[in-house]
């Protein structure tokens, strides 16, 4: 139950392992989520961003890597992609649709929108689902505000009105919430339950922070550590029955023995018999029909009480 109205943003009910179900019995959901933003900063992409050496090469030989990848062990991937990429590199973005990806939202330039009062992130919002919109024959249902590289914090940025403002234009839901090991609800309006469904993210799954050299030359490559992380995360997920999510960058994983050790990590998991493999939309239709809000948002009046003097 919410302990603290104003800081908790989910139902904080999990739904037990037994209680969980996914399609068709499958035994475990994979959601493979691919992040096309060369944004680096709070600011969003900028001219210098998609000119540098990195970009050039995510969007071209590394995109093609993860792509034969992914299409080698059967797999689609939901790939996050601001509005302004998805102007500039529109044909490339409407073949991975074609190909059966989902294309979801990122922003329009992934910028940081805490800075931004209400109005204009309304106004950049709508401007983002109408670009994607034209680009990839339909709107996105799904909204991602991943972390960038040289972002302060681990979890990516929202404003106070961001999941209001998605609820208002229509989206299915969030990409990327820290609030449960499987989809949840991020509750906008506890007195009216009001939430938007939120997928799971956590950045020890997000090759962004194992990646970083030859990029920044910091000598923080830890590739090996990522796919121990994946490893153990989707047997712990998969022995329970619950969900397992990892973010890739191709200008970070698109390298060479990166890819190999991508190769080798979805070879080891499509071992494992009952996995569903769907994007966020597919996850999200499923949710919603099997564990709708109205039935399993499970709120509470808050325990919380301020006193005189607190730093609450």
């Amino acid at each position: 139950m919410p302990w603290k109205d104003g800081y908790t943003i989910s139902d904080e009910q999990t739904i037990a392992d037994a209680d969980l179900r996914w399609p068709h019995g499958h035994r475990c959901c994979v959601c493979i989520v691919v992040d096309l933003s060369v944004a680096n900063g709070p600011e969003g992409i900028r001219a210098a961003d998609l000119k540098s050496d990195a970009a050039e090469f995510g969007a071209h030989d590394g995109l093609d890597q993860l792509l034969a990848v992914l299409r080698r062990h059967g797999l689609k991937a939901t790939f996050a992609v601001p509005a302004v990429m998805a102007r500039i590199q529109h044909r490339r973005v409407r073949a991975l649709a074609d190909e059966g990806h989902e294309i979801a939202a990122e922003g329009f330039r992934h910028e940081d929108v805490s800075r931004l009062d209400r109005a204009e992130e309304a106004t950049r919002l709508a401007l983002t689902t109408e670009i994607l919109g034209e680009v990839v024959g339909k709107r996105p249902a799904g909204w991602f505000s991943l972390p960038r590289r040289d972002d302060p914090f681990a979890g990516g940025a929202i404003s106070a009105h961001t999941i209001g403002l998605l609820r208002e234009g229509g989206y299915a839901y969030m990409g990327n919430g820290l609030a449960d090991d499987i989809p949840h609800y991020w509750v906008t309006d506890f007195s009216a339950q009001q939430a938007l469904l939120t997928l799971p993210y956590y950045y020890h799954f997000d090759d962004l922070f194992f990646t970083m050299f030859p990029a920044k030359g910091t000598g923080l490559e830890n590739p090996d550590f990522l796919v121990r992380n994946w490893r153990q995360e989707f047997e712990a997920q998969y022995g329970r029955g619950r969900y397992f999510h990892m973010v890739l960058h191709p200008r970070g994983s698109g390298w060479g023995h990166r890819v190999q050790m991508l190769d080798d990590f979805l070879a080891f998991m499509r071992g494992f018999p009952g996995l569903w493999n769907a994007t966020g939309a597919e996850v999200a239709a499923w949710w919603q029909q099997a564990f709708p809000a109205h039935t399993h948002l499970r709120l509470e009046p808050s325990v919380w009480k301020d006193y005189p003097g607190s730093l609450s």
